[in-house]
């Protein structure tokens, strides 16, 4: 069954059959589409063509979009600690220790795992019944993180990330003491020119801001609320360790030595803000400190008390 037709003007005529697709629908990839083109999921004058086909006045082209198909992860009855739900999309405080999407080495025991087995109402985004991973948290970095049940409320809430209107703060305890109440770090993060499984400041990679203001300064420390303006891989680790107040607990960027042994970065995403795609509504989300980052904070506050 044909899902949808067009038929060519003059104005469109001559324009690829695939860029002419990507024009009504601009969140589909360029390799979704010629998929799509070379299954005979879309036909011009009733015949399958190429994805470079090009288009002629009074033609016409059906578009059909097949059902989705199960994704490639399996479901796994994981627990999840449920902060919001309704039909369009989950909101999950995610623990230590979680990845968040399969992957080599990581192919069970994540949350999309967890989500495939807890959502029952998944419509399907890009074709696949899987939940739509909006934005994502480093596997040692606990709290707040939402999920997308449709392909419209991926949409919506993609936009709303790529115009900078999801608000997440995060809350972190850092090596050493910053002077300043209140900073800004504006540093370019790409992959390290050597050790590429890192990532690092560097002169071309992509613009990265961290806004920062600090809670509390202990002999040493600095618990720290971080807001990200933008969302590179590593961001607020790679940013910290750059201006010299390295994370704690963070295995890779941080210093070798551990003092409070935690299982990862003392790195918390505890408040999460968007507006709901349905009843435009903003929706605030917030989230403790998971036990283990809150022990090192009565352990510091015990040890100010004390001296």
């Amino acid at each position: 069954m044909t899902d949808f037709r067009w038929e060519i003007l003059s104005d469109t005529a001559g324009k690829r059959l695939d860029l002419f697709l990507h024009g009504h629908y601009p969140d589909w990839s360029r390799s979704r589409i010629q998929k799509l083109i070379r299954e005979g999921q879309v036909l011009v004058n009733g015949q399958a063509v190429k994805t470079g086909e090009k288009l002629k006045a009074g033609d016409c082209v059906e578009l059909t979009i097949p059902p989705a198909e199960p994704d490639r992860a399996l479901p796994e009855s994981i627990p999840l600690d449920i902060v919001y739900e309704d039909s369009e999309l989950i909101v999950v405080n995610k623990p230590r220790g979680m990845v968040v999407h399969p992957a080599a080495g990581h192919n069970h025991g994540t949350l999309v795992n967890a989500l495939l087995a807890h959502c029952h109402d998944l419509a399907g985004i890009n074709n696949t019944l899987r939940p739509g991973i909006v934005h994502r948290l480093d596997k040692d970095t606990t709290g707040l993180l939402v999920a997308a049940k449709n392909e419209r409320t991926m949409k919506y809430l993609t936009k709303q990330m790529k115009d900078r209107l999801i608000k997440r703060c995060y809350t972190l305890l850092v090596h050493g003491e910053i002077r300043e109440n209140t900073g800004m770090i504006d540093a370019p993060v790409g992959r390290h020119l050597v050790q590429r499984k890192k990532m690092a400041v560097v002169e071309n990679g992509r613009r990265a801001v961290t806004r920062f203001q600090v809670l509390k300064r202990y002999p040493k420390y600095t618990l720290v609320e971080a807001h990200l303006e933008t969302g590179r891989t590593h961001q607020i680790r790679v940013h910290f360790s750059y201006i010299g107040y390295p994370v704690v607990g963070d295995p890779i960027y941080g210093r070798r030595k551990n003092p409070f042994n935690l299982d990862g970065q003392a790195l918390h995403a505890g408040l999460l803000a968007f507006v709901h795609p349905v009843s435009h509504e903003e929706m605030v989300f917030r989230a403790p400190l998971p036990e283990d980052f809150q022990e090192v904070m009565d352990q510091l506050d015990g040890l100010s008390l004390s001296s």
